[in-house]
């Protein structure tokens, strides 16, 4: 009986959640195609003037009780100025962090591990001088991210700035991909 309680307790919650989150993404200008799934709160910023489109299908797993490997924090999505994030039809994240400067695209049916961290950008310059405090954009390297179809990035990867990944690649758990020089 207890069983039966807390799968209609989550069933309710997770109707909520579908229904209340993509109120409020909506207001807050995210693009959201049919049947996205919101599996508890994601943290979403989008910068002036950018982009952030969760096609057909998309589920965003913000809650460990709801995902094998559990996760350390909800989704985070965020672009900067004038940036685009994309995430294709059928993909699903579970506690991921992505953060596109300039654009991230993900393709579809791409399976995205727990804690999985997605960077366009360096987000400080990399010139010795005055780093900490130095927020010009020209200073501050970043690189188009494009993840085609199919992929499966492991749990606590790291894609890092000017990545390609090609169709239904599989990255390891704790992977660190980045641009080829």
């Amino acid at each position: 009986m207890y069983k039966l309680i807390i799968k209609i307790y989550y069933k309710y919650f997770t109707i909520f959640w579908s229904i209340f989150v993509k109120i409020h993404l909506k207001l807050l200008g995210v693009k959201i195609g049919k049947n996205v799934t919101f599996i508890r709160f994601p943290i979403i910023n989008i910068g002036k003037d950018s982009e952030i489109i969760l096609k057909d299908n998309v589920t965003l797993c913000s809650d460990s009780r709801f995902t094998q490997v559990g996760i350390n924090h909800p989704v985070i999505l965020k672009t900067s100025e004038h940036a685009k994030l994309i995430i294709g039809n059928d993909t699903g994240i579970s506690g991921g962090t992505i953060y596109a400067n300039k654009k991230v695209e993900i393709g579809s049916e791409c399976l995205i591990g727990a804690d999985v961290k997605i960077f366009d950008t360096n987000f400080h310059s990399l010139k010795a001088l005055n780093r900490r405090y130095n927020n010009k954009q020209e200073d501050i390297s970043s690189k188009e991210i494009i993840i085609e179809d199919n992929c499966f990035i492991g749990t606590g990867a790291m894609i890092l700035k000017g990545s390609f990944i090609k169709k239904d690649t599989v990255i390891p758990a704790g992977a660190v991909v980045r641009e080829e020089k």
